[in-house]
């Protein structure tokens, strides 16, 4: 079986975005979302562990606290955000700190509370690999949206231009 990837242009259109089925706009760009998300996280696992040598959700956890200006982040929000389960969490922090990427530390007042931070090795790393990582969902997007729902896109993420949909569609 050939490799989807390679040959975009042999790929039906994504079938929620033609919405000519029983679904309602919003359930059918719910669907459009989940679609384009499995698409890039897809495309994105192989990146993120030549890139950062970390796991898809490791990922996830340390684009979090890079969002963070200063200082970082509760477990117990970092679980609520991105909808895991606090003992999962748990791990997968101990993973990030052994490897020299994030901080614990105690909330000053907050016996239970815990605060994860991003050490200066992970912003390195990361400001190093958000180039490849960037163009890797700005492309995945591209193969994966018809010209509709990129337009729609543009406001969230611009660098998905015209000229990069042409090739990945022709790749």
């Amino acid at each position: 079986m050939a490799d989807p990837q390679e040959h975009p242009a042999d790929l039906p259109e994504c079938p929620f975005a033609e919405g000519s089925g029983l679904l309602p706009a919003e359930l059918r760009a719910w669907m459009l979302v989940l679609a384009a998300t499995g698409a890039v996280e897809q495309r994105l696992r192989s990146v993120v562990k030549e890139k950062l040598d970390v796991s898809h959700d490791e990922f996830l956890i340390l684009c979090l606290l890079a969002e963070q200006p200063e200082g970082g982040l509760r477990m117990t929000r970092v679980a609520e955000l991105l909808g895991r389960p606090k003992t999962r969490l748990t791990y997968q922090i101990a993973c990030l700190q052994h490897a020299g990427l994030v901080t614990r530390r105690s909330v000053c007042g907050d016996k239970r509370g815990v605060e994860v931070t991003l050490t200066d090795k992970a912003r390195r790393l990361l400001t190093e690999a958000s180039g490849p990582l960037a163009e890797t969902v700005t492309q995945s997007l591209a193969r994966f949206m018809g010209p509709d729902q990129q337009e729609a896109l543009r406001a969230l993420v611009p660098d998905l231009a015209e000229d990069s949909r042409t090739e990945s569609r022709t790749d």
